[in-house]
């Protein structure tokens, strides 16, 4: 068993504070079902608290951090990405005791990935035009200035937490801001290595401010008088009681929410290739991604070989211990969420879809959140499995006849976050992918890209986050009109 850690503070105004409060969370290994820390939970005086620290460091006589130039806090981002760096075996050990990702994936996306957007964003700030200066029509000058958009209140979800968090926080760093952020309490332990890597690299106090907590700290942060904007990664429903807080207060939001996101396998498709693409593309991080093609769209031609395909795959991938290299799959975050996919399988069973392989707890594993790899294949589009986000290591397959009706079935979704297109034909392939109504598609793979906006459309959310959109949203625009 791993050590126990316990915290006791949160990490405000560039130090470390009480809790207000007296809740506490103990954090649970989603892999041992064991206690292995303990940190407090944020109320809303603790968000207060966090919330005013980051206003004093923009608004104070003397702040550093609005005095700076873009090239200084350029330099606090570096320093700070290669504290992230320095720590990404620890990082990425810390978050999949919690939440089972496996630790081939983690140290990359918990730590070398967070630090290289922060060193994207860093570059963007040095590179960016903040003022630039526009004849007008009345023979004068306008002055045109990018100005932070203040104080951000930025909420992130416990499957990718120090990717998801950095995704708010290098572009708003960049931008002049500064932020409370509140990561999920289930993903809390890597919160405080963050918090030390933000200290060692010196970033002013109250720049950022990390306050782990549940509902509560959430709703406060949302509608706190002292925020300018909202930053959130979650759920649908959480997105859309959000957007409604933001909405009546006229403050800017950005929410990246679930997917259902389609992987349409045309007919010309090498199928070895294509399962290769698919474990990353579908069931990277147990499932629990956001983005996942989790709807499979095979042609009527080769249905039963692709759904064997599909199904082969997916009962070799090895299940087991998040912290062992050879593991592909590890347990889910926890027994809630394993609880509500397995409601979801039965779902399946009632609706009349075929299980191929999987849906069941692995017989070798007696202790953590686990669940086999699982298919549905026969699956009609109006299935709740289907419809509705899953959020584990679930994939359906259903067939098409043409490819006007993969497209048709890819939009036939409240959804539109991800997607892939896997075809022989790269030319082919793109011009399926320019029709599919989505925030971002790949073609014969899925991989982010850090310098291109990343984000959904309807149900999925609002805004960007990646690229130099992502930098926008943290901004607000000035004109300054100057005389003849």
């Amino acid at each position: 068993m791993d050590s126990y850690t316990e915290h006791t503070s949160f990490y405000i105004d560039g130090d470390w504070q009480q809790p207000l409060g007296s809740d506490t969370y103990t954090v649970i290994g989603a892999s041992t079902e064991e206690p292995i820390g303990r940190v407090p939970v944020a109320g809303a005086k603790d968000i207060d608290a966090a919330v005013t620290a980051a206003r004093r460091a923009l608004d104070a006589p003397d702040a550093s951090w609005p005095a700076a130039s873009p090239a200084e806090r350029a330099d606090a981002m570096e320093r700070f990405a290669a504290a992230i760096e320095a720590r990404a075996d620890e990082l990425g050990r810390l978050v999949s005791l919690q939440n089972g990702m496996p630790i081939a994936m983690s140290p990359q996306v918990n730590g070398h990935s967070t630090a290289a957007i922060l060193r994207y964003y860093a570059h963007l700030a040095r590179t960016f035009e903040w003022e630039e200066r526009r004849p007008s029509f009345t023979g004068t000058t306008t002055l045109v200035r990018r100005e932070p958009v203040g104080v951000v209140g930025a909420i992130v979800p416990w499957n990718y937490p120090q990717t998801l968090a950095i995704m708010k926080v290098a572009p708003a760093l960049a931008a002049g801001c500064a932020i409370v952020l509140k990561p999920a309490l289930e993903t809390s332990l890597d919160a405080y290595v963050l918090a030390e890597a933000a200290a060692e690299a010196g970033l002013p106090p109250g720049v950022l401010n990390i306050v782990p907590g549940a509902l509560e700290a959430g709703e406060s942060l949302v509608a706190h008088p002292g925020v300018d904007k909202v930053a959130f990664t979650g759920s649908t429903p959480a997105g859309r009681a959000i957007a409604e807080v933001c909405g009546r207060l006229l403050r800017p939001v950005t929410l990246e929410l679930g997917g259902k996101s389609a992987a349409i396998i045309l007919d010309d498709a090498d199928l070895d290739a294509t399962m290769k693409g698919l474990v990353g593309a579908s069931f990277a991080n147990n499932g629990q991604t956001c983005y996942s093609s989790t709807r499979v769209l095979a042609p009527a031609a080769r249905y039963a070989e692709v759904l064997d395909a599909v199904s082969a795959l997916a009962s070799g991938l090895p299940v087991g211990d998040p912290l062992d290299p050879a593991t592909a799959v590890g347990p889910v975050v926890s027994a809630h969420q394993r609880e509500r996919i397995e409601k979801y399988i039965t779902s399946g069973h009632s609706e009349g879809a075929r299980l191929t392989t999987g849906g069941r707890r692995p017989a070798h594993l007696e202790r953590g959140w686990y669940l086999e790899p699982t298919v549905f294949g026969d699956v009609r589009p109006d299935m709740i499995i289907a419809r509705e986000e899953i959020f584990g290591p679930v994939l359906v397959v259903t067939p098409y006849a043409s490819d006007d009706e993969a497209v048709a079935l890819a939009n036939d979704s409240e959804f539109g976050l991800g997607g892939t297109v896997w075809t022989a034909d790269q030319e082919r392939g793109t011009a399926i992918a320019r029709r599919v109504r989505t925030g971002s598609i790949g073609v014969n793979g899925y991989r982010l890209d850090f310098n291109s906006p990343f984000g959904g459309r309807r149900a999925s959310g609002l805004g960007r986050e990646l690229g130099p959109e992502g930098l926008s949203a943290y901004l607000e625009w000035q004109s300054v009109y100057l005389p003849a």
